[in-house]
């Protein structure tokens, strides 16, 4: 299970999890007689039913209850915000100023790139932004035409024959899958296809937040019972019991009712859940987030739920830093045309993914850029769950694919991102180096001394 710091991100609109459904809905199962409205016996009974008949229980008996009262889908629904398709002015102005004024290369014959912005988990706010910006680079330098589509249905062997790369803008989840899985399984060979048979892969920032997921189960129990004990446990025994769980219903409830009409619309309750849930947290504190427990340690529990596109994009999401963290650029090889931007260092703040010792070699890729941890605080280091013992988190990337090539770019989280002109001078080598028209050294890295 993920930390309850990036359960508190999510409430933030700052990170990212696979959608998995699971089988029950807890806002129409508290709606117990039916009627469209919750009551406070109606909310007092549903959440003493995660019990089970018990006394009491603890929090990781909590978070199963909570697995099979939440969809996933359901949750992301109220937390994460609506797809926009377009970049807001003011930002999409600030891009276009920063941008390269030509291609680090020129290209071998014309160029199509299609942009698939479906984000099947968290939706990052700057993916419009991203795909203006991969629209913009390529106008403005020649490089490259682009198509822009919310739509996982144009991966199909047929349409991909018109483009020379794919760029994934912070796809998150489980992003090609569709409810029939003969349709699943043909886009994810035609992706794989694709690129192996000599055409272009780019990613980034939630591009890595895909296919992927925690192997003690669900995360969203976990992240929620985090939250939940901290509200309602009164005794602090570190478990609830049926009054504990009935007077945390009764402050939810009257958080919901505030006309004080007794009852609230299941929609409406279920449209305000996110914002009750993250205003309860601390018992007599309300509105203060508690302080969050200590990072976890050990190995971490995710594993990728397709295994040649893990391998492919270079890796996994593991943890993020809270946003925004000051990050210094490493550059791990200042040789390569892909950095050249880099020669007088680089620092940036924005959401910093790691990726798990399981997901992420330099025995698979060709690091271009990495964290410099030792310009890290102590502090900031002692955030991370599951930090990886060689201290090694690579930031950008390249690689072969069979006869194709994989830039991948872990920032690009936020909306500042795409006005720096080193993060768009980056962005667009990388791209054209996916395109085959950009030369550089993609051997995989040999790991360094001292790491």
């Amino acid at each position: 299970m993920q930390s309850f710091t990036k359960c508190l991100l999510i409430a933030a609109a700052c990170a990212a999890f696979p959608v998995a459904a699971v089988e029950t809905d807890f806002f129409k199962a508290a709606d117990a007689n039916q009627d469209g409205y919750i009551t406070r016996d109606e909310l007092r009974g549903a959440m003493t039913q995660w019990l089970g008949g018990r006394q009491r229980i603890d929090q990781q008996e909590l978070a199963s209850a909570l697995n099979a009262a939440f969809p996933e889908s359901t949750f992301m629904g109220m937390i994460s915000p609506p797809q926009s398709k377009t970049p807001k002015p003011e930002d999409q102005q600030k891009m276009e100023a920063a941008l390269p004024e030509s291609a680090p290369s020129k290209p071998l014959k014309p160029r199509k790139v299609l942009v698939l912005c479906r984000a099947a988990g968290f939706v990052h706010s700057s993916i419009p932004l991203a795909a203006k910006t991969v629209e913009e680079l390529g106008t403005k330098t020649g490089a490259w035409t682009t198509d822009v589509s919310y739509d996982s249905s144009v991966i199909t062997a047929e349409n991909l024959k018109q483009y020379d790369l794919v760029f994934l803008d912070s796809t998150t989840g489980f992003f090609l899958d569709d409810a029939d899985a003969t349709v699943t399984a043909a886009r994810k060979r035609a992706l794989l296809d694709f690129v192996r048979s000599g055409n272009g892969l780019a990613g980034i920032h939630a591009a890595a937040d895909s296919y992927h997921q925690a192997s003690d189960g669900p995360e969203i129990g976990g992240m929620i019972a985090t939250g939940i004990l901290a509200a309602a446990d009164k005794d602090q025994d570190k478990t609830l019991d049926a009054a504990e769980l009935s007077g945390l219903a009764d402050k939810w409830f009257d958080m919901a009712d505030a006309g004080h009409a007794g009852k609230v619309s299941v929609p409406d309750f279920k449209a305000g859940f996110a914002r009750i849930l993250f205003s309860t947290r601390g018992p007599g504190r309300p509105g203060a987030p508690p302080t969050p427990p200590a990072a976890k340690t050990g190995p971490d529990h995710q594993y990728g739920t397709w295994p040649e596109f893990n391998k492919m994009i270079g890796g996994y999401f593991k943890f993020h830093w809270v946003y925004p963290q000051h990050i210094v650029y490493k550059i791990d090889d200042p040789n390569s045309p892909l950095t050249a931007m880099f020669k007088d260092g680089f620092a940036i703040n924005d959401e910093t993914y790691t990726f798990g010792v399981k997901s992420w070699s330099r025995e698979n890729v060709h690091v271009l850029t990495s964290i410099d941890y030792s310009k890290m605080s102590a502090e900031d280091k002692a955030k991370e769950d599951y930090p990886r013992a060689d201290h090694d988190y690579g930031l950008s990337w390249i690689r072969r694919e069979g006869k194709g090539r994989v830039f991948y770019m872990a920032h690009g989280h936020a909306e500042e991102v795409y006005a720096n002109k080193q993060m768009l001078e980056h962005l667009l080598a990388g791209i054209q180096y996916a395109l085959g028209d950009l030369k550089a050294d993609d051997r995989p890295s040999a790991r360094e001394q001292g790491r």
